[in-house]
């Protein structure tokens, strides 16, 4: 597995540094730090003396920028894999995602807040941006990370079952998990009117449906020698997610981040939204 290290200097891209020490060892770990330098703002300010202020101020930033992947760098595990720094200069967000096509990275992690040109940025101006552009994993750390242990991974259909299938046949986590996994589904309702009792049996049939559906995934994963359980619940999938989740106190949420159907419809919008921003563990969408 090849993993993209995207950090700021940031407090939160030092936690996602740290990170690694959870997952297997890498073929190859990337540091990226990406430059935003701001342009001159002074309408009235010569070309001349607003091209020479711009590029001090670059030279500056990238030597801060080589220190911070230096510290980044004393950070990682002796035994992350072979670590390759990189200092770009651009928008943050699209150079990353440049960065996982050309190294073809299959995780990136990253911090949920960034520092740029504005001290502190909130989380969608770039994490929100690379998880709607990045065709890998992304890990979004917005804490430290004390365990690694147990995960809650929501699921909905057959897409997100195989793609969660896909990315755990990399082994991609350093010791073994036990991986609860959860479906939900809307309140069933009838095309026609219907009345309780035939309502209730509608919902009976959808939950033993989805339970069957976890069941058989739960078998797919302990093929592959992980601890796997799960269950189906009726009601609105970020509320539930989110009540499972201060249930269970997981180390990781991992769930997908494709536009198919169900669930995943959601990840880049509510769902996401509330994983990211209402729990306090971090969030690892897969594709």
């Amino acid at each position: 597995m090849k993993i993209l290290l995207a950090v700021d200097g940031s407090d939160h891209s030092y936690e996602a540094a740290r990170a690694l020490r959870f997952f297997s060892r890498a073929e190859a770990v990337t540091v990226l730090h990406v430059l935003d330098v701001p342009k001159p703002a002074y309408p009235m300010m010569m070309p001349e003396v607003a091209r020479e202020l711009y590029v001090d101020l670059e030279q500056s930033m990238k030597e801060e920028g080589e220190r911070l992947l230096d510290r980044i760098r004393s950070l990682l595990p002796m035994d992350s894999g072979p670590v390759t720094k990189q200092l770009v200069v651009g928008s943050p967000a699209e150079m990353i995602a440049k960065t996982v096509e050309s190294a073809q990275t299959d995780l990136i992690i990253m911090g949920a807040r960034g520092l740029g040109p504005v001290k502190e940025r909130l989380f969608g101006s770039v994490s929100h941006r690379v998880l709607t552009m990045a065709s890998c994993a992304k890990l979004i750390v917005n804490g430290p990370i004390q365990s690694m242990r147990q995960i809650l991974l929501p699921l909905q259909g057959q897409p997100d079952a195989e793609a969660a299938t896909r990315f755990l046949r990399f082994r991609p986590f350093r010791d073994p998990v036990e991986i609860a996994m959860l479906t939900v589904l809307p309140p069933t309702r009838a095309p026609w009117p219907v009345g309780a009792e035939a309502a209730g049996q509608l919902e009976q049939r959808a939950l033993q449906s989805a339970r069957h559906f976890i069941d058989d995934v739960a078998d797919r994963l302990g093929a592959l020698g992980y601890q796997a359980k799960g269950s189906a619940a009726l009601g609105s999938p970020a509320a539930t997610i989110l009540e499972e989740t201060e249930k269970l106190r997981p180390d990781l949420i991992l769930m997908g981040s494709s536009g198919r159907s169900g669930l995943t419809r959601f990840v880049l919008g509510s769902v996401a939204h509330a994983m990211l921003h209402q729990n306090r563990c971090p969030v690892l969408a897969f594709e």
